[in-house]
């Protein structure tokens, strides 16, 4: 018997402007949870899965507290927010590392 073998078709990637979208609604009110959530979207945003898409916002729709612990680790998801996809992008966006934004100059400093 033959077994018909098709090439494995690439992964399904996220629209451009669905990522848009994700980013204007990560635009929140603690600068903590911004700043960890836009880096995460740069270094990872191009390659998100339509899964890993819908569990960062399944993690959008919590509270400033509870999304700033859930992104330090203080705790882990639990009830209908508790599932694969979203404890792989926590996990992800744990891993995000902020660089310094380098030095600030100030317009009262000479030569500025």
């Amino acid at each position: 018997m033959r077994v018909d073998r098709s090439p494995e078709l690439p992964p399904r990637r996220i629209a451009p402007e669905a990522l848009r979208r994700l980013r204007w609604r990560a635009r929140r009110g603690l600068l903590e949870n911004d700043l960890l959530i836009e880096r995460f979207l740069d270094q990872q945003g191009d390659v998100l899965e339509p899964a890993q898409l819908d569990a960062l916002a399944h993690l959008l729709d919590c509270s400033e507290a509870e999304l700033f612990d859930l992104l330090l680790g203080r705790r882990e998801p639990a009830g209908a927010l508790d599932g694969p996809a979203v404890r792989e992008v926590l996990q992800r966006l744990r891993s995000v590392r902020l660089q310094p934004l380098g030095p600030r100059t100030s317009p009262c400093t000479p030569g500025a």
